[in-house]
């Protein structure tokens, strides 16, 4: 199998998870090449996400790391014969890649945890709003490159629009609702679509005030998504050239902690609404 030049970050995970069991199970890459009828180099490309596994090979290699975990397994031989190619194909070459992971990432996922402090989160932004936080880059974006990076944004909202969309959690300061990042009226538009899209019963959203005592978590911003199983979730953090993913156990544990604590120190979703519906009366 040709080796790749630059995998997506989906297959470089199935590429960790894969390192992950392998070295739960005491093994050196050597010897689960040899388990495998395969060399070293060859074991390093398949763990680094550089050369695809078949399904048969992924079945092989978790029996041999003793691995018990049926869900996973299917999980991992899912994403080792996905050949799925998506809308965001066609930003390849256009966009930065994390654009296209983060969008990759989302088709796969099944359900969404957002915390925000300073902007609304990115699936809610009006086409307005997004352009002026894109805009604000330095140095300001080619007009071409701005609008790529609109319309990406926009069309990253399929997975909260479509016939089955996936669960999705936003808890939002109110800092991120009183900023304007754009004027007075596309202020009062963003808020409005939020209210609209609060209403969708897959959709909750709620709110800290800024009176609220004892609330030190400002910090905490995340966004963190559901994967086919726990063990592969993914937490992803802002980063200049898009995103940055997490997938350490430990620190995914760490984020849905979090999350529940941000969580609950937040406004209930019927108060978060009529919060979201008096800020947008004051503009």
């Amino acid at each position: 199998m040709a080796r790749r030049k630059q995998p997506t970050a989906r297959q470089e995970r199935l590429g960790a998870e894969l390192r992950k069991l392998r070295e739960a199970a005491g093994l050196k890459g050597r010897e689960a090449a040899a388990l495998l009828g395969t060399d070293s180099a060859q074991m390093s490309q398949i763990e680094f996400g550089t050369a695809g596994v078949s399904e048969a090979r992924v079945r092989q290699l978790t029996s041999h790391y003793s691995c018990t975990d049926d869900e996973l397994i299917a999980a991992l031989a899912a994403m080792a014969t996905d050949r799925t190619r998506g809308w965001w194909e066609e930003y390849r070459g256009l966009l930065p890649t994390p654009f296209l992971d983060l969008a990759e990432l989302e088709h796969h996922s099944t359900y969404r945890l957002d915390v925000e402090f300073l902007h609304v989160p990115g699936l809610f932004q009006t086409e307005d709003y997004a352009r002026a936080v894109f805009s604000y880059r330095v140095p300001e974006p080619p007009e071409n490159d701005l609008e790529l990076r609109v319309r990406h944004r926009m069309e990253r909202k399929v997975v909260i629009e479509q016939l089955a969309p996936i669960p999705y959690e936003a808890v939002i300061h109110e800092a991120a609702l009183r900023i304007r990042v754009g004027d007075r009226t596309a202020a009062r538009s963003q808020l409005t679509h939020i209210l609209e899209l609060s209403e969708a019963e897959h959709i909750t959203v709620r709110v800290i005030p800024f009176d609220l005592d004892d609330f030190a978590g400002a910090t905490n911003a995340m966004m963190y998504v559901g994967g086919a199983v726990p063990k592969l979730d993914t937490a992803v953090r802002d980063a200049p050239q898009g995103a940055a993913f997490i997938d350490s156990e430990a620190q995914l544990g760490a984020f849905r902690t979090l999350f529940r604590k941000v969580e609950a120190a937040s406004l209930d979703p019927e108060r978060s609404r009529d919060f979201i519906h008096g800020l947008a009366k004051e503009l």
